[in-house]
C-alpha cells in the first residue's frame, strides 16, 4: 500500500448508525453529523482519494456493529476505504477485504493476538494497517479503556516485522479537542519505520496539517475540524500540496 502524496483522509467514525465525533474517545462526548452515506459522499465529491471508517460501537463492545453502514459506504463510493472498530478475528478482516475494503485497521485484535497481522498480509498483501492508539505515551486498547504497557516506537517496530503495511497513529492526549496537534510522538514514529505512518488526533487548523507533513507522517485523519467547517477538505490538501 502505497501513498503517493500526502493523504488527507476525512474520518466517517459511526456509532448507532450515525456519523459521531467524541472528545477523547469518550462515550458521552459526541457530537452528531447526521447519515454515514451523506457524509462519505460529501467527502468524495469534495475531493477524498481515501475514507476512513470506524465503527465506534464495535471498538467499544468488541464485535462489529455497523457493518450495514459501511456496506451502504462502499456501494456509493469508489474510493480507498480503511475500516476499523470491532475487528478482532482474521475472518472480520477477510470479510472486509472481500467486500472491497482496501484496509483493514487492527488494534486491539492485533495486540492480544500479533500473529493475526501476518495471517492477514499472508494474503493480503498492504491490506492491514495496525492502529497504535497513544494515551500518556502509552498504547492503549479496547476503545482507549485499558493499557498495555507498550511503547508506540517499540510496537510499530514489532508490527513491522509481522507484515503490517502501515501504521495509523492517534495522540489521544489531544483527539477531538481542536487543540492542536503534537508533532514529537509522530515524528519518532515515522522516524523509527520504513512504512507509511498516518496521524490522527488534535487538527484544529491546516497549519496542523501542514506540520504533520514535515513530522513525516504519509497522511492524516481529520474528523472534528472538518464536519465543523474550521477548513475545507480543499484548502487542506492545498496547503500540503505548496
Amino acid at each position: 500500500m502505497a501513498f503517493e502524496s500526502f493523504a488527507v483522509v476525512p474520518a466517517v467514525d459511526m456509532q448507532d448508525g450515525e456519523v459521531v465525533q467524541l472528545v477523547q474517545g469518550e462515550r458521552g462526548t459526541e457530537r452528531k453529523y447526521g447519515d454515514p452515506v451523506e457524509a462519505a459522499t460529501r467527502w468524495v465529491d469534495e475531493g477524498a482519494d481515501t475514507l476512513h471508517l470506524v465503527d465506534l460501537d464495535g471498538a467499544f463492545e468488541g464485535a462489529r456493529a455497523n457493518a450495514d453502514a459501511v456496506g451502504s459506504v462502499l456501494d456509493a463510493t469508489d474510493v480507498s476505504v480503511q475500516v476499523g472498530g470491532g475487528i478482532r478475528t482474521a475472518d472480520d478482516a477477510t470479510d472486509l477485504l472481500d467486500r472491497g475494503v482496501d484496509r483493514v485497521i487492527l488494534g486491539t485484535a492485533a495486540v492480544e493476538n500479533p500473529d493475526i497481522v501476518g495471517e492477514i498480509a499472508a494474503e493480503y498483501g498492504d491490506g492491514v494497517m495496525v492502529s497504535l492508539d497513544a494515551k500518556d505515551g502509552e498504547v492503549v486498547v479496547e476503545g482507549w479503556t485499558e493499557g498495555t504497557g507498550m511503547d508506540p516506537v517499540e510496537a510499530a517496530q514489532r508490527y513491522v516485522d509481522l507484515g503490517a503495511a502501515a501504521i495509523l497513529f492517534t495522540d489521544v492526549d489531544v483527539e477531538g479537542r481542536q487543540e492542536g496537534v503534537r508533532t514529537e510522538p509522530v515524528r519518532a514514529l515515522a522516524d523509527s519505520v520504513d512504512i507509511p505512518v498516518i496521524a490522527s488526533g488534535g487538527v484544529a487548523t491546516v497549519d496542523d496539517v501542514r506540520a504533520l507533513k514535515e513530522a513525516g507522517a504519509a497522511g492524516v485523519v481529520v474528523g472534528t475540524a472538518l464536519y465543523e467547517g474550521s477548513f475545507t477538505l480543499e484548502e487542506a490538501k492545498r496547503a500540503v500540496e505548496e
